[in-house]
């Protein structure tokens, strides 16, 4: 006999609760594993690929890995150094790109840019500001992330559970499986499969459209010879995680550089605003109908607060696990309202023209 709703709802509450105080106690403790979680689920598909082709699970894990461990040894050894310079580098010229805005609407603007106009002295005090807390914020978060996620989580820690979790992933989601309640049961499971593959084609989908992106764009940039197109087009490819935000915010932050490094050169400048066109282009037409899909059921505004609000009250951690947990809510909420949508609260007793029982769970 099920338990009562009351009593089902009591216990999944104080589950929930427990969870959000586990992530809040153990914080930087659990962040490794969070880690290595998200790795194995991002190339579970990978591994289930390699094994249709012949291959065990055990040597379909060791290669994956073999090959992720040598992109990571190539990125710390030849692209990190670079972005952290070039990041470097553009916080230090900003006083300077104020400089030549400052002069370039005093040649045009005379009577605005004098002196003493609050326009002048707003330029002057933005370019000193980003300098001083800029460079700043660039040394905590090279401190924070050393103390934080040091190397012994990204090279030693994170992998291994990756590794782990990768190997043992079905057995383990069988395991999960025979732990279900049995009455509940086939509900849970329509549940994790709508989550899943709204994780699939969002975290793996706009994770892979991310990377193609960012890729492209910093090649590009880097080959048109704009100074800072390794980190513009990194950061134009992160922020595409959230839609329309990567293109706008990379696309201004690109061709405002542009004007400032090749002024006169039109060509130059029409190129780099090229580069974010067809981005938007491939991405649009090719890449997010192709590995994302048309719907994956998170709007972009609720992921956006879900990423505010599980980082503000999670930090570093509560950000990884926004995703995940904004693609489940997002799940209950819509089975919530198709419930509601079935039961007498919503529908009444026009429902019932025969008298026959109508009145399911809610």
């Amino acid at each position: 006999m099920a338990l009562p709703v009351r009593q089902q709802v009591t216990y999944w509450g104080i589950a929930t609760a427990v969870l959000l105080l586990t992530l809040w106690a153990l914080g930087q403790v659990i962040l490794p594993f969070i880690v290595g979680g998200a790795i194995a689920y991002f190339l579970d598909p990978v591994a289930d690929r390699l094994e249709r082709m012949g291959l065990s699970r055990v040597l379909a894990a060791v290669v994956i890995f073999v090959i992720l461990l040598a992109v990571t040894a190539l990125a710390l050894l030849v692209l990190i150094p670079t972005l952290v310079q070039q990041a470097n580098d553009l916080i230090q010229s900003v006083p300077e790109l104020f400089n030549q805005l400052r002069s370039w609407l005093t040649e045009r603007f005379p009577d605005v840019i004098d002196d003493t106009s609050p326009v002048r002295q707003s330029l002057a005090s933005i370019g000193e500001t980003i300098q001083s807390r800029g460079g700043e914020l660039l040394q905590q978060v090279l401190s924070g992330a050393a103390s934080v996620v040091n190397m012994l989580v990204f090279l030693v820690v994170a992998p291994v559970v990756a590794f782990y979790l990768l190997l043992d992933w079905d057995r383990m989601i069988a395991r999960i499986d025979e732990l279900l309640p049995r009455d509940h049961a086939p509900t849970i499971r329509r549940l994790a499969g709508e989550i899943d593959r709204t994780l699939a084609s969002f975290v793996r989908g706009q994770g892979t459209v991310c990377l193609i992106l960012g890729t492209f764009y910093a090649a590009a940039l880097m080959v048109i010879g704009l100074q800072f197109g390794l980190v513009v087009g990194l950061v134009a490819g992160l922020l595409t995680f959230i839609p329309y935000v990567g293109a706008l915010v990379g696309g201004a932050l690109s061709i405002g550089l542009a004007l400032f490094q090749f002024w006169g050169e039109w060509w130059t400048i029409l190129a780099v605003a090229l580069v974010f066109q067809a981005g938007q282009l491939v991405e649009g037409n090719i890449l997010t109908p192709k590995l994302v899909g048309s719907s994956v059921g998170l709007h972009p505004v609720w992921l956006i607060f879900a990423l505010s609000a599980f980082g503000t009250l999670f930090g570093f951690v509560g950000m990884l696990v926004a995703v995940p947990v904004a693609a489940a809510i997002g799940v209950l909420v819509r089975y919530a309202l198709e419930r509601y949508r079935e039961s007498r609260l919503y529908r009444g007793l026009e429902a019932q023209p025969d008298g026959g029982p109508d009145d399911r769970e809610a």
